[in-house]
């Protein structure tokens, strides 16, 4: 179903893949940010995001990961919010051969612009939007892991709830990650290292989408904002209870309101291909 306002490209397939360059040689590109995961741990730089966005320097826009980045290190005038049109240089990974995941050199990112308004903003995401959930999990099964999506835009159909479980700390893997991070501190550092911590809580969202024999598609919430809320209100004091709901205010009523046309950004993770997480909500007024 088409939501509100949309008007896709003439021509334009929603379902198409871009292809990944040959080789290691450096791209510039200039990317419209529409996914800043939650940060994991990192064994090399203690935390690591990954960010997602949509090219626009191409005839048609399609979708782009970049990874790994640290991102609470860089410099003042490196850092960018979702929305932000920016500017840089990035290779195909070498080490995930997804075609959207490129290894971006932090250096010569350079923000443009934000995309303040949502009609702004709702130009470049419409025409990445799939017909389902279940359309984009057939393809990985059908294809090849190096010729199918891994991130895509869905409209769901149905918002049943999100889930909201508390977070049991970091995994054996993530806090040796974490450790051995910790005890390698070099000589220049000015400063202490700071561990990443674990959130409060952890969110799933249970939906249905477009399908019309959807039974249904239960994916974790990665969004940044979702661990970046936990945090302001634990540092302002709020309860476990408070939080909580907080959470389910913001990620299931309203951004998945009946006054909202809800879109998820969903993305793959790179050894399990069918394994679908929300990266993000796109939730523009109706």
């Amino acid at each position: 179903m088409t939501g509100s306002g949309d008007q896709q490209s003439l021509f334009f397939d929603p379902e198409a893949v871009p292809s990944k360059p040959p080789g290691q040689l450096p791209v510039d590109m200039r990317v419209l940010i529409t996914v800043k995961a939650a940060p994991n741990p990192s064994q090399s730089y203690g935390e690591t995001v990954c960010v997602a966005g949509i090219r626009i320097d191409e005839p048609q826009v399609s979708w782009v990961r970049l990874y790994p980045i640290n991102f609470r290190a860089l410099a003042d005038d490196k850092q960018f919010r979702k929305y932000d049109v920016v500017r840089l240089r990035a290779r195909p990974s070498s080490k995930d051969p997804r075609p959207e995941s490129f290894r971006p050199d932090l250096g010569t990112v350079r923000t443009e612009e934000r995309l303040k308004a949502w009609p702004a903003r709702r130009r470049f995401v419409v025409d990445l939007v799939n017909k389902s959930m279940c359309q984009v999990l057939q393809d990985v099964r059908d294809g090849r892991q190096d010729a199918v999506a891994s991130l895509a835009a869905i409209r769901p159909r149905q918002v049943d709830k999100v889930v909201i479980k508390p977070h049991l700390g970091w995994n054996r893997d993530e806090q040796a990650k974490i450790d051995a991070y910790m005890q390698q501190q070099t000589l220049d550092e000015t400063g202490p290292r700071t561990a990443l911590k674990a959130p409060a809580f952890r969110g799933w969202y249970r939906y249905r989408c477009q399908a019309p024999d959807c039974r249904g598609h239960e994916q974790g919430i990665y969004d940044w904002e979702f661990v970046a809320l936990q945090w302001r209100l634990r540092r302002d004091g709020h309860s476990d209870a408070e939080i909580e709901a907080e959470l389910r205010t913001k990620f299931e009523k309203m951004m998945c309101g009946t006054d909202r046309d809800t879109i998820f950004y969903v993305g793959n993770q790179q050894k399990h291909r069918q394994t679908f997480m929300v990266l993000g909500v796109f939730y523009p007024p109706c």
